[in-house]
Parts: C-alpha cells; sequence; structure tokens
C-alpha cells in the first residue's frame, strides 16, 4: 500500500500533463453540454496534477484523496461520451472505452484508501 500511493499520484500527475501536451484529444471527448471545451479540458488537467501532488505529503493526502474521488466522478460523463463516440462510429477499440467505465470504480475505490 505505501507504493501504492506514488504510483496513483504519478498517473494523475502524468494525465494532467497530457492535457496539455495533447489538447486535442481530450476535447474530442468532451460533451457537448459543457462549456469552454479547452478551458475545461486544462482546468481538468490543473486537477489531476494537483490531486496528485496532494497525495504525496502526509498533511494534505486525505483531502487529496476526496478530491481525487469527485474528480473521478466529474470525468465520468467524459467517459460515456467516448465510449458513445467510439460506439458511433465503431472504432476497433470501442471495447478500450467500455472498459474505462468500471475502472473509474476502481480509481475511486482506490483514492478512498488514502482518506485516513
Amino acid at each position: 500500500m505505501l507504493y501504492s500511493k506514488y504510483i496513483l499520484a504519478f498517473l494523475l500527475v502524468a494525465a494532467g500533463i497530457m492535457h496539455f501536451v495533447k489538447p486535442q484529444t481530450y476535447l474530442k471527448i468532451m460533451p457537448g453540454y459543457i462549456p469552454f471545451h479547452l478551458p475545461m479540458v486544462y482546468i481538468s488537467g490543473i486537477a489531476e496534477m494537483v490531486c496528485g501532488i496532494l497525495l504525496l505529503f502526509p498533511a494534505t493526502q486525505k483531502f487529496g484523496a476526496y478530491l481525487c474521488i469527485a474528480l473521478f466522478i466529474a470525468v465520468f460523463p467524459a467517459n460515456i461520451e467516448m465510449a458513445r463516440k467510439f460506439y458511433l462510429i465503431q472504432h476497433k477499440y470501442f471495447w478500450l472505452t467500455v472498459l474505462r467505465l468500471p475502472l473509474q470504480i476502481v480509481l475511486i475505490w482506490w483514492a478512498w484508501q488514502f482518506r485516513k
């Protein structure tokens, strides 16, 4: 469990950085009802990096865990939208997008472990 926190923190920071390196990837899965797509991609990238950093320190770990949980819930609609779009175009990796949906539950559980 000791290294688990660092793995999740690394994954969050790396994913957050990718929002700035390849924003077009995230723009494609942004649900249409969410306004200001590009700023929201950047905001969610910052949120991911902040979550990862907060998990690293005992003083901020609990807050970081709850923030991670909120983030994973908040980005769930984008994962549904990605699966929907991949289904509509019959993308060969549609099945991977479907696997992402239960992964969100695993990520929430993983972050829950660090709320102590």
